[in-house]
This record gives structure tokens, sequence and C-alpha cells, in this order.
């Protein structure tokens, strides 16, 4: 199997925080963020992984590239950037729609569970290393300057 690449998105605020969800059944958490369907570009598959796991409705056309970036053995990232402004993301409208199966009950489980925003400095008490890694390499008063969307609409909890 030759080489994954993960799509993703950093929604930013101006208080140096990022939107996050929280990976049901872990400590940790993380950014909407998932591997591309076959033939789906990574923009599409970043906006697609966005809407699956918190229920965002992304402009694609909104989403600055950040390019691709080395992140677990075999597995690349890549991430594009959206700056909002305070108040653009109703968290309490958040939801998941994908599901796996569970350890050890089989049943369906949401893939993610919260929703949330953490300073991106911060991202080793709240990530997982290579995660925490990736977002110290961004150039953060870049996304600063990026045009701020006022809100994000949310779908309808399934």
């Amino acid at each position: 199997m030759g080489r994954v690449t993960s799509c993703g998105v950093v929604i930013a605020d101006a208080h140096g925080q990022v939107f996050v969800c929280h990976a049901t059944g872990t400590r940790r958490w993380d950014l909407p963020k998932g591997v591309a369907d076959a033939g789906e570009p990574a923009r599409a598959a970043a906006v697609r992984e966005a809407w699956e796991e918190s229920g965002l409705l992304l402009p694609a056309e909104r989403l600055h590239d950040l390019g691709e970036f080395a992140y677990l053995h075999g597995k690349r990232l890549h991430l594009f950037a959206l700056r909002v402004a305070d108040g653009a993301i109703d968290l309490r409208r958040c939801s998941c729609r994908s599901f796996y199966a569970h350890r050890i009950t089989q049943r369906p489980t949401p893939e993610t569970d919260a929703w949330g925003w953490k300073r991106h400095d911060d991202a080793a008490a709240w990530s997982g290393k290579n995660m925490a890694r990736v977002l110290a390499s961004l150039d953060w008063a870049a996304i600063d300057r990026l045009p701020r969307l006022e809100a994000i609409a949310l779908d309808a909890a399934p």
C-alpha cells in the first residue's frame, strides 16, 4: 500500500485557538480530518471530513491551502486553513455523522463526541505528538491575516 494522505482543516480564531473535535473513547482532541476517498481532491476531502465529524458546512472556496506535512509513518497530512470570527461556530449544534463499530460492543459509535476550542500553542497537552509538531510548524501570522469568516453554517443533527 502506498503513502496515505489525511486531509483536514485548521479553523482558527483571533485568540490563538483552533476548532477541535474530541475523539470518542480517548483523551485526545484533534482537528477535523480524515483520509480522502479514491479520486477525491484534498480540499473536498477536508470539507467532507469537517462535515462528518462536526456537521460544519465549510465553504470550500474560502479554505487556504497550507500544503502537505509529514505526519505519521507512511501518512501525510494535507491541511487547509480558515479564520473565523468569535461565535462563528455554535458548538451546541455540532454533531458527528461518522461511526465505527465499538471494539467491545460492536455497536455503532460516533467518531467524535465533543467539540471545542483549544490553544494551538498548547497542542502537546490536548493532541498527539505528531499533530502538535505539525501545528507548531505552521505560519500562524499568515493564518491570522486570512480574511475572517463571520459564521459557519451547521447541518441539522442527523
